[in-house]
């Protein structure tokens, strides 16, 4: 499981408390994506007559029936996906009214960080790659440039903190990780000999993983690399070997239980110059200038934005 530890410095947990709230917002986002591409995907691929009757799945006698379901997921996830779009549409709006960009590489040093740090699991993890996830990273850069274009900040304190947080810009090779976590090696085995006999990992992590948190992201447990902290050792050595795709264990842990982990993805890691932070550095100096945190809803009212649900 776990290994419970120490912040070795102050700067690192500064940055861990940043990307924390980050993550929350991508992982709604992630959610919403998902869930208006199911959206729209139905109801262009059917007829109209499709659309009102079709059955997708009978209890006995009892059918359910795609209007039934499109209505609860709407219920439960409209609203904040919704809210999720008109924002991406407000930040692309103050990008251009106040002439900012924002780099594929600005996109790659932030998705870099995160998983420098060991952050983002379940549906905020997302691939590096997707470009739904780097549309959201962009429009949350957007949001904090807009907020920091006026704040000034000396060149001499930028080179400052990176002289002083240098480490953290050197990253490490990641490994996106999940982990079945089982009471001995005994079970640990006959999980294994499952998996080889074609069962689902994430399944087997819901139903036996004793680390409920992990178990119900189906063993998800983030990135993982060297520098990790809070991860076993014996997580850190076998993943540092494991290659994308790859199963490995029993993992013997420093508790006496045992642990059996998939590489679902290798991150090659590398080392950002001053000259490739020093933009990123000056911009998190200045959000701690402010004396308050701001949304994407303060510009609703700036570019005219209205929505479904009305005046909140």
């Amino acid at each position: 499981m776990r290994k419970a530890g120490n912040e070795s410095d102050r700067q690192k947990t500064k940055r861990r408390l940043k990307t924390k709230p980050v993550l929350a917002v991508l992982g709604i986002l992630l959610a919403g994506n998902l869930l208006w591409f199911t959206l729209w995907a139905t109801k262009d691929g059917r007829s109209s007559a499709a659309e009102g009757g079709e059955q997708v799945a009978n209890v006995g006698k009892t059918s359910i029936s795609r209007e039934a379901w499109m209505s609860a997921m709407e219920k439960q996830y409209g609203r904040e996906t919704l809210r999720e779009l008109v924002n991406q549409a407000v930040m692309e709006a103050a990008a251009e009214k106040y002439g900012i960009k924002v780099t594929d590489g600005e996109v790659d040093l932030e998705l870099a960080l995160l998983r420098a740090d060991g952050e983002g699991t379940g549906e905020a993890s997302g691939d590096p790659d997707d470009p739904a996830l780097r549309e959201q990273v962009k429009s949350r850069l957007i949001l904090e440039k807009v907020l920091t274009k006026d704040v000034l900040v000396d060149d001499k304190d930028i080179k400052r903190y990176y002289d002083e947080n240098e480490a953290l810009y050197d990253v490490k090779t990641s490994y996106r990780v999940s982990a079945i976590f089982l009471p001995d090696e005994a079970e640990a085995e006959k999980t294994l000999k499952e998996l080889k006999n074609g069962s689902s990992f994430g399944v087997l992590a819901k139903e036996r993983s004793t680390d409920a948190a992990s178990a119900s992201l189906g063993g998800d447990i983030g990135y993982v690399n060297e520098s990790s902290e809070n991860i076993d050792p014996a997580i850190v050595k076998t993943v540092g070997k494991m290659k994308e795709g790859e199963n490995a264990g029993p993992v013997k842990l420093a508790d006496g239980t045992a642990a059996v982990l998939h590489s679902s993805g290798v991150y090659e890691g590398r080392s950002f110059k001053f000259k490739e932070v020093k933009d990123q550095i000056r911009r998190e100096l200045a959000l701690e200038q402010l004396t308050q945190s701001v949304t994407p809803e303060a510009f609703w009212d700036e570019f005219d934005a209205k929505w479904f649900y009305g005046n909140e």
